[in-house]
């Protein structure tokens, strides 16, 4: 199974609900190089903006893949800045209300910017291979 296949199964699981970082974090694993369990203990105070609205648990978590994966601060600058030039922002609370003005329910908000990174983490690995 391929990382954007794992992200797409746990964002599908009900319970236990895996928040937006740990539906990364889990998928990624075999980057960081710690197991499943441990990615799920990790991410599990980040999810809506360590739990009150600050930076996007997806963001957090793919700043952590990266950094455990030896990346630079210059490889997480790109994807900070990729993420701020297509939404606008990085703060969950921000980009929740901005997707309720648009119309889109909180979990299609979520799950596209949980695929969105996963993508970019996916294609980011596959170009330094």
């Amino acid at each position: 199974m391929n990382h954007m296949e794992e992200v797409k199964k746990l964002r599908a699981i009900v319970e236990p609900h895996y928040n937006c970082a740990q539906s990364l974090l889990v998928p990624f694993a075999d980057v960081t190089g710690i197991t499943k369990e441990k990615a799920m203990e990790l991410g599990f105070l980040f999810g809506g903006g360590m739990h009150h609205g600050s930076v996007c648990g997806t963001l957090t978590a793919a700043y952590m893949i990266l950094g455990m994966a030896g990346c630079s601060k210059e490889d997480a600058a790109a994807l900070l800045r990729t993420f701020k030039e297509k939404h606008g922002d990085e703060m969950c609370r921000n980009l929740l209300a901005a997707s309720a003005k648009a119309g889109l329910v909180k979990k299609q908000h979520c799950d596209g910017l949980v695929f969105e990174v996963c993508e970019y983490l996916d294609d980011f690995f596959t170009a330094r291979e």
